[in-house]
């Protein structure tokens, strides 16, 4: 039987930051060095059945990122939260068991499984070892402060690296689980 996978595929300041202190991410973007380079995101996407993201996530893309054209037109979206939100045409809002959301579209999906954001989500599937691919996108910034990735795992996660890119000063690093 071929299942998909948990990818954790996210961008991330040098300093392991996804957002700045205000919840932004305007400083998202390449050292302009070549500036027309899609990177990774469009052939990553390519591979995603089904995707995962928390409140703040998904409040941010429908309110600032994308307020007028919902991006992932197509794919099922899994948005986690206490709130009591509507369903719509692909976007489920999600109240259960993080771990058991994550075990049924991993066994119902054979491509993958992307945990969109935000840090909440990914720490709560790494605590619960449900990331099978971790895809991390290093931006070319230092923000100093700001929502750190992996805030209070507590716990060492052994990773063996399969992949790495570079494109307009974005290095793409990917791992897998040891």
């Amino acid at each position: 039987m071929i299942v998909g996978k948990i990818v954790l595929y996210l961008a991330m300041s040098v300093d392991g930051y996804i957002a700045d202190e205000q919840g932004g991410v305007s400083w998202l973007e390449g050292d302009g060095s070549k500036p027309d380079t899609s990177g990774s995101y469009p052939a990553f996407y390519e591979t995603v059945e089904a995707i995962v993201m928390g409140w703040t996530t998904y409040h941010q893309i429908v309110t600032a990122l994308s307020p007028d054209i919902w991006p992932y037109e197509g794919r099922p979206c899994y948005v986690v939260t206490h709130r009591q939100g509507e369903n719509q045409e692909n976007v489920c809002f999600w109240n259960g068991e993080l771990t058991a959301l994550a075990d049924q579209l991993k066994t119902e999906s054979k491509g993958n499984v992307w945990i969109c954001g935000g840090a909440s989500v990914a720490r709560q599937l790494l605590k619960e070892n449900r990331i099978d691919k971790l895809w991390l996108s290093v931006i070319p910034t230092v923000l100093g402060k700001g929502v750190r990735l992996f805030p209070g795992l507590h716990r060492e996660l052994p990773l063996k690296l399969v992949a790495t890119e570079h494109y307009n000063g974005i290095v793409d690093l990917v791992y897998e689980k040891r």
